[in-house]
């Protein structure tokens, strides 16, 4: 059985910065690259970045590069995403995601406000 459980989300003020996590379980890790989106209220979910199997591979939405990284332990079976100088636009629920699957995590809460 898939699991993915993100967690680090919380309340930081603009230009601050998270790590999110996202640990995983139930399918060979190293086998997938994985992506995280994030959902505004009011807004469809968007995709924020991607990364390889390897890791190897990143990408970025124009909104977040330059800004956000995406790195990946296969030894720990995780997906993170470092966060910083963030801004209120940033404010939403991020997912991670299993590349190629229907397999998301439950979400964890970023709030970015003074």
């Amino acid at each position: 059985q898939v699991q993915l459980v993100e967690s680090g989300g919380g309340l930081v003020q603009p230009g601050g910065s998270l790590r999110l996590s996202c640990a995983t379980s139930g399918f060979t890790f190293s086998d997938k690259g994985m992506n995280w989106y994030r959902q505004a209220p009011g807004k469809q979910r968007e995709w924020v970045a991607g990364i390889s199997r390897s890791g190897g591979s990143t990408s970025y939405a124009d909104s977040v590069k330059g800004r956000f990284t995406v790195a990946r332990n296969n030894t720990k079976n995780t997906v993170y995403l470092q966060m910083n100088s963030l801004k209120p636009e940033d404010t939403a629920v991020y997912y991670c995601h299993v590349d190629t699957t229907s397999h998301w995590g439950q979400g964890t809460q970023v709030t970015v406000s003074s």
